[in-house]
């Protein structure tokens, strides 16, 4: 039987691909990021958004989270993955770890121009994260904030905590 898998959600600029590689590392996990994923099945992100729209993006996302989850590994959401009802579902068998990072750390990370839903920058980050951040919340079995702390810090602290409540 597959263990669970160790899902990451949270903003944009949370640092889930950068934590997760290296909590993988820590739990000798496989590690899939999910917007990766959809590059490289279905061309990179911002592309998807202008030639096929949002809806047909989210739902292309829908599958593959959904595939990703069932492997047990650690599985770096999009930030927008948990808008999708089934995905919310599916994220009840897994560990939820929602990283938060605040305003000032994450408009260092954000990378200009890749983000499609970026269009004003930080305070398009502001809103969408406000916007998004009860469904974090609710769905969090563990929360980290990644706004000071070394990644590769936080990836060692949150493995022997996975590991402990493992025992």
């Amino acid at each position: 039987m597959t263990a669970a898998a160790i899902a990451l959600i949270g903003p944009m600029g949370a640092g889930k691909t950068s934590v997760g590689r290296r909590l993988a590392k820590h739990l000798d996990r496989r590690f899939v990021d999910t917007d990766a994923v959809i590059a490289a099945e279905h061309g990179p992100v911002p592309h998807l958004f202008a030639t096929v729209g949002e809806g047909a993006f989210r739902a292309i996302e829908r599958a593959v989270v959904h595939r990703e989850l069932l492997t047990g590994g650690v599985v770096a959401l999009g930030g927008g993955a948990v808008l999708d009802e089934a995905t919310r579902a599916d994220l009840a068998d897994c560990t939820v770890v929602l990283l938060l990072v605040s305003e000032e750390a994450v408009a260092a990370r954000l990378d200009g121009g890749k983000r499609p839903l970026l269009t004003d920058g930080i305070a398009s980050w502001r809103r969408i994260a406000a916007e998004r951040e009860p469904v974090y919340r609710g769905l969090a079995d563990v929360v980290v904030d990644t706004s000071r702390r070394p990644m590769t810090t936080i990836a060692a602290e949150l493995a022997a905590q996975l590991q402990e409540v493992a025992r």
